[in-house]
């Protein structure tokens, strides 16, 4: 099956004009999906569109409105906004570089992944990725994308290309309220030399198969449990945690303990669970107060 883009137009390199495909590169399926359930009868609770006296609209009917004064609107079709004239809706024109750690982790937003429309086109597509890595740069420019102009960078990405938007200025928090009573005076030198070698020590290789969503886990496990019948199991043991009187003792203490091993793989142990899931079901909640209804009838 062919992959669809999210996005398609030409990524412009001041006269080099190339056809690529923008790609989500976010993996929504790994999300839990969890509707809303009315606890009493465990029904489903649809939510619907309905006007102020609460009549009912159909979705197509509905169109954006901007509020002048209260309770007036400037009604503007779907047919305006997707006709709206600016040049980043089809072109991702490419205005300045930056060294790549130049900008600020706060302003990243969203990644996509770049590649090019047509196989004749990779040539062009190689050199740009190409001159991009050589030269240790990122590239900046706009693009209409998800219903609004954002700001974005492209680099390298394997033999591809990888598209972020970022956040405005403006969209930011100064942090001025945040950091102002923090004080500015420098850190003891015996315990900041503890806390360097706490880092170096703890340095490596980022991996970021070594990470999963135990929070995903739990919640998982907690549904299976709850279709089986039975307690749910801890994902996870807590580590306790030590008692420490001040920070140059928990420095040592830390230095001091082994590394937590990295988490096991617990593929089988899952597909094994959702196995026993499919083979024993336990009654929903709804079936369970109908069959109570059935049984009170008679």
């Amino acid at each position: 099956m062919a992959l669809r883009p999210y996005w398609s137009g030409n990524l412009r390199l001041s006269l080099v004009t190339l056809p690529v495909n923008v790609y989500s590169a976010l993996n929504r399926s790994r999300q839990i999906p969890l509707k809303e359930i009315y606890r009493k009868t465990g029904e489903r609770v649809h939510r619907l569109n309905v006007t102020e006296d609460g009549t009912e609209v159909e979705r197509d009917e509905i169109i954006k409105g901007y509020e002048v004064e209260k309770g007036e609107y400037v009604l503007i079709e779907p047919d305006e906004i997707k006709d709206l004239k600016i040049p980043s809706s089809k072109t991702l024109d490419i205005v300045q570089f930056v060294p790549a750690e130049e900008i600020d982790d706060l302003y990243f937003d969203t990644p996509y992944f770049v590649a090019p429309q047509k196989n004749s086109d990779e040539q062009t597509f190689a050199v740009i990725r190409d001159a991009l890595r050589q030269s240790k740069t990122t590239g900046v420019g706009q693009l209409a994308i998800a219903g609004r102009e954002r700001l974005c960078t492209l680099r390298p990405c394997g033999s591809g290309l990888i598209l972020q938007t970022l956040r405005y200025e403006d969209e930011l928090r100064d942090s001025d309220p945040y950091f102002e009573d923090i004080t500015k005076k420098a850190a003891a030198s015996e315990e900041l030399d503890l806390a360097r070698e706490l880092i170096k020590r703890k340095t490596a290789k980022f991996d970021p198969g070594r990470f999963h969503d135990h929070y995903r886990e739990a919640l998982q496990e907690l549904i299976e449990a709850k279709i089986e019948n039975r307690e749910p199991m801890a994902v996870e043991e807590e580590r306790p945690t030590a008692k420490v009187i001040n920070l140059m003792d928990a420095l040592r203490k830390s230095l001091k303990d082994p590394e937590p091993a990295p988490p096991k793989d617990d593929k089988k142990k899952t597909a094994a669970s959702r196995k026993k899931t499919s083979a024993k079901k336990a009654p929903t909640r709804k079936s369970a107060s109908q069959s109570a209804a059935r049984k009170k009838a008679s």
